[in-house]
């Protein structure tokens, strides 16, 4: 195999260098860390944490991308042996493909209801005498272990008792070193171990129960819904996450700007975010990702496979929806800095001579952390849902790449059917929710624990 490393791939290693990097830096500020303790002494900081690093794991062992080898083409007889060249295939593989168990190699003719023997759709066969009929054909994936179609049930149910069981003994040999490194914290680590090992169960149970039937089904294609479901995640997680990330600098530079220096360059921000904000954002956002594929349309030469060509436009997305949404929080952390900017201790600093980088560095940023975290937490869901309405449109992630909202665009059509294909929108929902509620009730408690005003109601009470 050959690897692959894509520029988003190399993204999201450094998120992930970065979340452990920033949770290391903790131990150094007490404050911080004491307000952090806060956020994860509840139940539900624990178990929607847990959550957050599930998606985000799968998201990391799918950005793992490498290419298989070819078999090598057989040498004519009379051509002497040579070392032959090796040629990759140009289809991309993930670590997460591999433990999925080839769930995305095992394609049905078009849709298939969840769990069903045979194909959604009648087509033209013929019976054992030969004649021309039209039924519904059977599954090439899915039930061909049984021998009579009465026992699926039986064999799904004794299949999942038989992957629970190996889910809970690989929760004891991953959850027992925790124990007996955390049996004594504070923090209710219980509720953690026990979403862990939720999550665990249900991903052997998906796994083993994939390798016979169709969990969720298959759509037009006949391309597994459950598999388009995971592959979504890393799309998910890492548009949010990037987006977020590349609208924090923008609007907080000209927010701490605008609210300290006043004067014209209060006045150029404030015109900068007005603008923009006059401007309707689905319509900016469309035409910016529709002229760069047009560039990219136009430099076939620089990808030498179709995923770089999607690896580019998501990319071009996150940046594009990260430069078009920093106007609210520009206005949030503007209006704090003109506040922070009166106080007595900022007065006195002035009359001290400290110089303004200084004064910046000390006394603004740190008083606006608050508003930083709680933003990016909100920040993130809302993106992951902009994703899919852009997609809905046709102006989102390429569609040869796993996206819940092209999962959502492909059941625009479904839905009308009779009777509905309700599945493919059903398991782009499920993930997507999990998400979004998980990320949701988070920031809720970072709120809680970072916004001085609610600390200062917990002190009064």
């Amino acid at each position: 195999m050959k690897p692959l490393l894509l520029w988003s791939d190399a993204l999201v290693f450094l998120l992930v260098i970065a979340l452990v990097l920033f949770f290391y830096q903790l131990r150094r500020d007490p404050l911080t860390r004491e307000r952090w303790a806060q956020v994860f002494s509840s139940r539900l900081g624990m178990v929607t944490f847990t959550v957050i690093l599930t998606y985000v794991g799968i998201a990391l062992l799918d950005s793992l991308h490498f290419r298989k080898a070819l078999d090598a083409p057989v040498a004519a007889a009379d051509q002497q042996s040579v070392t032959a060249e090796v040629f990759y295939d140009n289809q991309v593989t993930s670590v997460l493909d591999i433990m999925l168990g080839g769930m995305g190699e095992r394609f049905e003719r078009t849709y298939s209801a969840p769990f069903a023997l045979q194909s959604f759709e009648k087509q033209n066969m013929k019976n054992a005498q030969g004649r021309a009929i039209r039924d519904f054909p059977p599954l090439e994936h899915a039930g061909q272990h049984l021998t009579d179609p009465q026992d699926k049930w039986p064999d799904v149910l004794a299949k999942t008792l038989v992957s629970l069981l190996w889910g809970l003994l690989i929760c004891a040999v991953w959850i027992a070193p925790q124990w007996l490194w955390l049996r004594r914290s504070p923090h209710p680590w219980y509720a953690s171990w026990c979403a862990q090992a939720v999550v665990i169960c249900l991903g052997v149970w998906m796994v083993s129960i994939s390798r016979y039937y169709h969990i969720l089904g298959t759509d037009q294609g006949g391309t597994d819904v459950l598999y388009q479901s995971l592959k979504g995640v890393r799309t998910g997680v890492l548009l949010g996450t990037l987006a977020t990330l590349i609208m924090l600098p923008i609007a907080v530079t000209l927010g701490v700007m605008a609210g300290y220096f006043k004067g014209w360059v209060d006045d150029l921000v404030q015109y900068l975010y007005t603008t923009l904000s006059s401007i309707p954002g689905i319509l900016l956002i469309a035409a910016s990702v529709l002229l760069f594929q047009v560039y990219i349309d136009l430099n076939p030469d620089f990808f030498s496979i179709g995923m770089e060509k999607a690896d580019a436009r998501f990319l071009a997305l996150c940046f594009i929806l990260g430069v078009t949404s920093w106007s609210s929080l520009c206005r949030l952390i503007r209006a704090e800095t003109l506040k922070i900017s009166q106080l007595g201790y900022v007065q006195a600093a002035h009359a001290f001579g400290v110089s303004h980088a200084r004064i910046l560095g000390r006394h603004i940023l740190p008083n606006v952390v608050h508003i930083i975290l709680i933003t990016f937490v909100l920040d993130f869901s809302a993106l992951v849902l902009a994703e899919a309405v852009l997609s809905y449109i046709g102006v989102g992630i390429d569609p040869s790449m796993g996206s819940w909202g092209n999962m959502i665009n492909g059941a625009r059509s479904e839905l009308s059917r009779q009777p509905p294909v309700w599945w493919t929108l059903s398991g782009a929902f499920f993930f997507m929710f999990a998400l979004v509620l998980a990320a949701n009730l988070f920031s809720d408690l970072v709120r809680d624990a970072f916004d001085p005003r609610s600390v200062s109601r917990r002190s009064q009470a």
